[in-house]
């Protein structure tokens, strides 16, 4: 078999494969495009991720601890959404240079930020971004699946570009070898 042949005989084959892997991995490539677009934007859209408010008084010392931070948080919380009561608190998030505490609960991506001198309430809001964040990564089926969909889409990602270089460049070394023989045989 000449080179050419066996050049021509990789490229039918890695055009199916490329065809193939293209096609397959296409919608994860396009849920992955525009939630990491919109988590890029997350902090410039008030719909994504609430703005992180300011205290009115800076950290130091006299600041309420973490469990009155999010006592602040879940009274107020559950006052307002009594049907969340049994909602409880994911993590706290501690901006000092903000001078507040950003209480986010476990179910239903809600925020409360609380002011860390005083308690008082400064936002109540939902967190799309933490939902888009999961749905981006593949973990809002299971982590499980996130680990399988993000590895087929890297290495899927990794093969597509190689393959997408030999199917360009190899028609071109069908062509120059082409040009060279009949250059020889002039």
């Amino acid at each position: 078999m000449s080179i050419k042949n066996a050049i021509v005989q990789s490229l039918r084959s890695l055009r199916k494969l490329h065809r193939f892997l293209g096609l397959s991995i296409a919608i994860f490539l396009l849920i992955s495009a525009v939630t990491g677009i919109l988590l890029a934007l997350k902090k410039d859209v008030a719909l994504l991720q609430p703005p992180t408010q300011k205290s009115s008084a800076p950290f130091d010392s006299n600041w309420l601890s973490i469990e009155e931070i999010s006592t602040a948080a879940t009274q107020a919380f559950y006052l307002k959404y009594p049907d969340q009561s049994n909602n409880p608190v994911d993590k706290i998030d501690i901006r000092i240079s903000k001078g507040i505490g950003k209480v986010i609960f476990q179910n239903g991506n809600w925020e409360v930020q609380v002011d860390g001198k005083n308690g008082a309430i400064l936002s109540m809001a939902k967190r799309h971004s933490d939902w888009i964040e999961s749905l981006h990564d593949g973990s809002i089926i299971s982590d499980w699946f996130k680990l399988i969909s993000m590895n087929y889409l890297g290495f899927g990602a990794i093969l597509l570009i190689v393959s997408g270089i030999w199917l360009w460049w190899g028609p071109k070394k069908i062509r120059f070898s082409r040009r060279r023989r009949e250059k020889d045989h002039q």
